[in-house]
């Protein structure tokens, strides 16, 4: 007799026990075992979390283990209910070890497969019922993940129309799902409460907006103090919520006429404009993408938007401020270039045309485009293509944790027809759809990756810049660890190319996520080992630090609104010498636009309970001794270079965290 020792693991996560029995079946190279009754003298294992053993006798070895069958079926006068066990151990009587990972809900009387947990390519796999076994797994699979249009000219998106539709395993926990309604509902009933959901009436005094915090961040009350500050309002193109439009500017573009006496004031008299240039001390952001779009219509009123151009200086000390702002693409006399020597509301007004233009780019391209739908691309195409076993899955799953389920959301209730941002933010309705059709247009691979995009925009000396410190460090962390796991899997570059279901994957992300845009440089296949390595950088660095790096600070910069406005009620200014504080008070949006904004950006802000910190993997994917140490080495890299950060941000006015590892979550789930 064969005696095999089963330890079945139920995933410590609320709701993830069952009262239903569970049956198992071993599945070997030389025969199965029979359909056994996992009870015991303790009990039901599977009415608490943890793990529970059991004993699976056989009249003879069954060999090799390649796959396990369970099912579990109702009691008597009892339902059918949802079990989400996370992995079973079998113990052979050869004393081996065989793992396999399961972690997904079972939810009904079927009876479902699961592999032997070490990760195989389709090339490595000889056995015929483990082949099948694969080929089954990715027909169920490629039946539930769907691509879909949502419109056109976006990358593709999953195919559900609400939460319930997605597969099980990937939708909300109960925590998550629970704090998440409650957060949202608390937020706007507080606002309701308030009187200020729905009160569309201009602002009276800038001291009454702090009235509408929900809370308040170290941050966001620096911002309220700051805000009207030069110096501020340049440091945040390095470290505010969007840091990623600032280029080093060597030549002025063309239709911005900015001229030597207009800046010499702002140069200190000491240096030239020409000579600042090209000594690289002067810096361009260029909202272009914004230029010649539809303003929206808020509370039956006309919104504005305007396409900025703003030049920035470095100065002797090494803070960066707005030197020349022109608020229009095109030149004209009725779009004259604010200068810092104007009048207090002039130049105040320009930099919140400015600021609320970038609210704009920053939440439609680089936010929701550049790391929510991206980072749900690589997850539909990863769970089309890829099976539990291959090694790609096992790296990759933990980075999508979460992330169609907060894009479906972010549909169906922030850029749906009335959803919140379509409702209340300047570019929301006709502005929105053409933003992210721009913006997918001219999206690059080389901007997705940190070092090139640093060196690309000239930022590579710039001082105080934490996102490009930090992030060039995260970058190459998170490269050398999957640099690491890759070249254990694929030891020459051929291994890559026979990779079918790796080469299905990425030509999947070629062709619905960048539209099989050749210009976009996203590769279409993998020849080499060091392109799997850079793509996957790329994936698991937008799913963690960008998207953290963009997200987590909304609340912080948007949290006092003038600093950050959702929207504009007032054109911009086309004379200088006409604004003053009652212009701007009418120009800034009304008190319910307001209180939407800030609770939105508080809600999206807010870390959940069952948050997932880069380099924590709950869930065991890996069997094989090598990768599960490379990921105990990523994970004290990680924690060293918490330890710098922190470091370091204890000597600063304005701490920059967003890419510490301990606040980076695993996934874009939020």
């Amino acid at each position: 007799m064969a005696k095999y020792k089963v330890t079945v693991h139920t995933h410590n996560i609320a709701t993830a026990t069952t009262m239903n029995n569970v049956f198992i079946k071993l599945v070997g190279e030389k025969g199965e075992s029979k359909r056994t009754w996992l009870t015991s003298l303790k009990g039901l294992f599977y009415q608490d979390t943890g793990s529970r053993e059991f004993d699976v006798v056989c009249p003879f070895s069954l060999g090799k283990l390649v796959l396990i069958e369970l099912d579990k079926q109702p009691l008597p006068l009892f339902p059918q209910d949802a079990w989400f066990p996370s992995k079973v151990v079998v113990t052979t009587p050869e004393r081996g070890t065989c793992q396999f990972p399961i972690y997904r809900w079972i939810m009904d009387k079927e009876v479902h497969l699961f592999r032997e947990g070490t990760a195989k390519r389709l090339c490595d796999e000889t056995n015929n019922l483990a082949r099948y076994s694969r080929e089954l797994e990715m027909k169920t699979r490629t039946e539930q993940y769907c691509w879909d249009t949502y419109k056109e000219g976006f990358p593709g998106s999953m195919k559900a129309d609400n939460p319930l539709d997605l597969p099980s395993e990937i939708q909300f926990s109960f925590t998550k799902a629970t704090q998440f309604l409650f957060t949202a509902a608390t937020g706007i009933t507080e606002l309701k409460l308030k009187g200020y959901s729905d009160n569309k009436k201009s602002w009276k005094n800038i001291d009454e907006i702090s009235e509408v915090y929900l809370n308040r961040t170290v941050i966001s009350d620096y911002a309220q103090e700051h805000w009207k500050e030069d110096e501020f309002f340049g440091y945040q193109y390095l470290n505010g919520c969007n840091p990623m439009l600032i280029r080093r500017c060597s030549e002025l573009p063309a239709n911005f006429p900015v001229t030597e006496d207009m800046v010499k004031p702002s140069l200190r008299g000491s240096s030239s404009l020409l000579r600042e240039l090209q000594s690289g001390n002067i810096f361009l952001v260029d909202y272009k993408n914004l230029d010649g779009l539809k303003a929206n219509v808020i509370n039956k009123k006309q919104q504005h938007m305007a396409a900025p151009l703003v030049l920035l200086y470095r100065t002797p000390n090494d803070k960066l401020v707005p030197i020349a702002i022109q608020l229009n693409q095109k030149p004209a006399k009725d779009n004259p270039i604010f200068l810092p020597t104007d009048s207090e509301y002039d130049w105040l007004l320009a930099k919140i045309f400015v600021r609320s233009a970038d609210f704009q780019e920053h939440q439609l391209n680089v936010h929701l485009l550049r790391t929510h739908l991206l980072a749900e691309v690589f997850a539909i195409a990863l769970l089309r293509n890829m099976p539990m076993v291959h090694p790609l899955y096992k790296l990759l799953i933990p980075h999508t944790r979460y992330s169609l389920q907060i894009n479906l959301l972010a549909r169906a209730f922030l850029i749906a027809d009335e959803g919140v941002f379509t409702q209340f933010a300047a570019s929301g309705g006709e502005g929105m759809n053409e933003i992210l059709r721009r913006s997918l247009a001219s999206l690059t691979y080389s901007s997705l990756c940190v070092p090139e995009d640093i060196t690309a925009r000239g930022l590579e000396s710039v001082p105080n810049n934490y996102y490009r410190d930090d992030g060039l460090k995260l970058w190459d962390i998170i490269h050398r660890f999957v640099e690491e796991v890759i070249s254990f899997y694929y030891k020459s570059d051929s291994e890559v190319r026979v990779d079918q279901e790796l080469q299905n994957w990425i030509k999947d992300i070629f062709y619905h996520g960048f539209l099989a845009q050749e210009c976009t440089g996203i590769p279409q296949s993998f020849s080499t080992v060091p392109e799997v390595v850079k793509f996957v950088t790329v994936v698991i660095f937008t799913c963690s630090g960008q998207h953290s790096a963009v997200n987590s600070g909304q609340y912080d910069y948007g949290g006092w609104m003038p600093n950050t406005p959702i929207s504009l009620k007032q054109p911009p200014p086309t004379t200088k010498g006409q604004s003053t504080e009652s212009t701007m008070l009418k120009t800034l949006p009304d008190v319910s636009t307001t209180a939407q904004g800030m609770s939105t950006m508080w809600l999206l802000s807010k870390q959940s309970s069952d948050f997932v910190t880069l380099g924590h993997y709950p869930e065991e994917h890996f069997n094989e001794i090598p990768p599960c140490k490379m990921i105990q080495k990523f994970q004290t890299k990680l924690e060293v270079f918490s330890e710098t950060v922190n470091a370091r941000n204890s000597g600063l006015p304005v701490p920059y965290t967003y890419m510490d590892p301990a606040v980076v979550e695993n996934s874009v789930a939020i």
